[in-house]
Order: structure tokens, then sequence, then C-alpha cells
């Protein structure tokens, strides 16, 4: 009988598990689960035509260990290594970021401590349509509908978890469930209408991810998807590994003024000269700014 999954995956040596994990809010998302006394990220890994499966990924000395109860055959391990890898952005660049921050004294800690490793979704469609959940809202109605579309359209595994749903998943649901059962208000037609839209092949959110556009012609298309304007589009192009859009909202903005304004508001543009410094990398720079007393 096959044994369980039991898989290592190297890492950068300026890599930070928890930095990485904990980089923002899509960790209390499903389908991903953290375990905060043992440090254990868990996901539901959709294997297509496979049953999908959940994964526990923790941290070793220069590895990840990525385990699963389900035993290890066919093409399961390619795609559980693949998925692993594109999550914890293990195939990032940071250096270049590294060396731009070290000879500040208020930023040097970021490159030491290895922060920097936004955590991702295995595919854009996810991430994006996490990003339209987060718009104009509370965390709290975030985490309602993200669990909505998880409980109602998901795969279920054997331990009972649930994948995210896919483009035709979604698409094959009316509006109206959008609106009764995953409570997404005004969101509502707009995840329609980009479920639909990918599930028929007219959008393909996929290739945002190796696109040469240049950053601003990627994020006017990414701004044509309804529900998706300046602040969603420059989050989503951080998932990308483009750094150069703040991407504010009120928090952020809270937050500057708290920390690098003696508590006084500042217009936007006074938060951009701030960061400038930074160049392609001032959106980065300025979320680790903002979120340096997570951990």
């Amino acid at each position: 009988m096959p044994s369980p999954m039991d898989l290592k995956i190297p890492t950068p040596s300026n890599f930070s598990f928890r930095r990485t994990v904990a980089s923002h809010g899509w960790y209390q998302l499903p389908p991903f689960a953290l375990d905060t006394d043992k440090w254990e990220l868990s996901r539901v890994i959709d294997l297509g035509p496979e049953p999908p499966v959940t994964v526990f990924l923790t941290e070793r000395k220069n590895h990840v260990r990525v385990r699963t109860t389900r035993p290890a055959v066919r093409a399961i391990p390619t795609i559980v290594r693949r998925d692993a890898r594109h999550i914890l952005r293990l195939d990032d660049d940071l250096e270049p970021f590294y060396q731009a921050t070290a000879s500040d004294p208020e930023f040097a800690w970021i490159g030491k401590q290895g922060a920097g490793r936004l955590l991702r979704s295995p595919t854009v469609f996810e991430d994006l349509v996490k990003m339209i959940c987060t718009t104009n809202c509370s965390w709290a109605l975030t985490l309602k509908m993200v669990h909505g579309l998880v409980n109602n359209l998901g795969r279920e595994t054997a331990d009972g978890r649930r994948t995210f749903p896919t483009a035709q998943a979604m698409a094959s649901m009316p509006v109206k469930f959008f609106v009764d059962e995953v409570r997404a208000g005004y969101r509502a037609p707009y995840l329609k209408e980009l479920a639909d839209r990918v599930a028929s092949g007219e959008l393909n959110v996929e290739q945002w991810l190796s696109s040469d556009l240049p950053t601003r012609d990627l994020l006017k298309q990414m701004k044509g998807v309804k529900g998706v304007g300046d602040y969603a589009a420059e989050n989503l192009l951080k998932l990308l590994g483009r750094y150069d859009g703040l991407a504010l909202d009120s928090w952020t903005r809270a937050r500057f003024f708290e920390l690098r304004n003696k508590g006084r508001k500042a217009k936007d543009e006074k938060i951009a000269r701030y960061y400038a410094r930074f160049n392609e990398w001032r959106g980065l720079a300025l979320w680790c700014d903002v979120t340096r007393d997570w951990l």
C-alpha cells in the first residue's frame, strides 16, 4: 500500500516561514488554515480530476515539510510541490529589495527577518475573487463571503474540508446565490460576471502572472474587471510580484499616520513621497512597514 506523502522543499537562505504565512490575512481565509500552536499552515489543493487533498506545511531547517495522509500516487506530489512553492513565493528573488532597504535603519529589519514574501493562492483567479471580497467592507464580512463560496461550491476532501471553487462552479450559479448564500451584496454581479468570463475562456487571468505588459497596461487590464479598482488591482499586483503600487486604503493610511506622521492625517501624496526612495519596491516597503509588529 502506498505510504502517505511527505515532501521536503528547500527554502532560500533569506526565507521566513512565519513572516510569509502571516504577511497578510489570506491565511485566515479557506481553504487556508493556520494552527498557531504548531505554526502549521494547511491548505486544500485541487487536483483536477483527482479528489482534492489537504496538505500541511511546517518549517524545518533549510526546508519546508509538506505532508498529507493521502498516499503519494500518480502526479499528486508534482502538483503539491508546485503549488507549495507558488503559495510561499519560494522562487521570488527578493535580494534586490533587501539591498534597497538595507542601508535605511528604519527598514533594514526587513532583510534580516526575511520579510516581504506575501502569501498567495495557487491561482490568480482565487486571489482576484478574494481581493474583490475585501473591498469596502470589514474583515468579518470578507471571512463570511469566502466561507460562503468555499462551503457551498468547493469540492470536498476525505477529511471534510473543501477546495476554493473553480470559475466553472461559480459560473453555474445565478446572481441570487451570491446575494443570498455568499452575502456578497453589491459585489454579487461582479463575482458572477468574473466567473462567467473566466469559465468561458474570454478572460485568462492566470496569464497576468507571466505577462510582459508594462505595469500601467496590466493595471488597466485588471481594472477592466468589474469590481476591481485601484486598491484591488494594486494589491493583486503584489501577489504577481509587482510592487510599485501602494494600494492605499483606510487601514494603511491610518497606520502611516500613526507610525510616520505623529498621528496626524496626511495626503496620499505625502505617503507616496515617503516610500518613493524604494522605487519599484515602494509598495512592498510600505506594506512591510505597516505590518512590522504583526510578529
